[in-house]
């Protein structure tokens, strides 16, 4: 038999408050990247003999004769790529978000006092923070175009055009200005965008949703490939045995994309407050309840002893909502999660 955790809601849900489309990719020229003449990257399927690098055991790398049995076999792949025409020189990205109020309110919980318990403990965010910090965060890393990923290395130069719908605005960001390792930035174009997303989340203004267009130009050269979305595969050895790709890109309507929550995870890659985060090199991550790094292999708040996760630090704060049990940078990790969206509900089996 199970129980729900006193005083936390076992069914308790909140949706997502930021919204991404799925990013589209085209080719063009820096010159003329604001044309309209670009055309649309398609996937190329290659197929290539490749050589064996993988770590092989000690009992075939120790054997000469072995190893040499083992190299000479043929490593054949079929694989997606996705380039830019000889002629440009100019990778242009374009997605669209949506910001939405009201992130603190569930759209699911079956506990009436917690329920109360947790709007009101948005409510004093809100009048304390207004989510002010948050909004800066998101807005930077719009600016910065962290959702380039790979596309953003190396590229000589890099331009994030951001142009809100329904209205005649529009900012321009040199996205190489500003900072991926910290969110220190006096801009004044970046405020006055955090101040919109801030006053949409928090409903002032009247203000309901928020649509952005976001467009983002890297130049990285003449023909050179461009990295979209990998698709999961998940038997490889399965697909290389049919002699199916072992690489396979995304793409919606022949047009190579990036995944919606690729793009998501860049722009709310925006804690640092994580435990040790000035001890690590690793600068902000994404907001994720037990601060998950899968690249890396680590949970940044997965220690029981900092106790610094969502679920402890969200229980006592929503708990416990005329205390101040938890600091600032707590409050503004626990309010991240709440944009991001999830199902949070407890249940203890006796």
């Amino acid at each position: 038999m199970a129980k729900k955790k006193d005083g936390i809601a076992s069914v308790l849900a909140f949706e997502k408050k930021i919204v991404f489309s799925d990013g589209y990719m085209y080719g063009t020229t820096w010159e003329n990247r604001y044309d309209d003449k670009e055309m649309p990257i398609p996937l190329v399927e290659k197929s290539v003999r490749g050589t064996i690098s993988h770590r092989l055991p000690d009992s075939v790398t120790g054997d000469p004769v072995k190893l040499s049995a083992e190299v000479e076999k043929a490593n054949l792949q079929t694989v997606d790529s996705a380039t830019l025409d000889i002629k440009q020189d100019t990778l242009k990205l374009k997605f669209t978000v949506k910001v939405l109020p009201n992130p603190h309110i569930p759209s699911a919980c079956n506990d009436e006092t917690h329920l109360k318990n947790i709007e009101s403990m948005g409510k004093k965010f809100i009048q304390e923070n207004g989510f002010q910090e948050l909004a800066k965060r998101y807005a930077i890393n719009l600016a910065n175009a962290r959702f380039l990923w790979r596309n953003r290395v190396g590229a000589e130069a890099l331009e994030t055009v951001i142009t809100m719908k329904g209205a005649d605005k529009t900012w321009t960001f040199d996205s190489y200005k500003l900072p991926l390792k910290n969110f220190e930035v006096e801009n004044s174009d970046v405020k006055e965008l955090s101040e919109i997303i801030a006053n949409t989340l928090t409903e002032t203004e009247k203000r309901k949703t928020l649509l952005l267009e976001v467009t983002a130009f890297a130049k990285v050269g003449n023909g050179q490939e461009v990295y979209p979305s990998e698709e999961l595969i998940l038997d490889k050895n399965k697909n290389k045995n049919n002699g199916e790709k072992s690489k396979v890109l995304y793409s919606v309507n022949n047009i190579a994309a990036m995944h919606s929550q690729k793009i998501g995870n860049a722009v709310r890659t925006i804690d640092t407050w994580y435990p040790h985060y000035d001890e690590l090199p690793n600068g902000p991550i994404a907001i994720e309840v037990y601060g998950s790094v899968t690249n890396l292999g680590r949970a940044f708040r997965g220690n029981k002893a900092d106790k610094k996760d969502f679920y402890t630090l969200f229980d006592k704060w929503s708990s416990n909502t005329d205390k101040d049990l938890i600091d600032e940078n707590d409050k503004n990790y626990v309010m991240a999660v709440l944009v991001r969206g999830g199902v949070f509900g407890t249940k203890e089996k006796e």
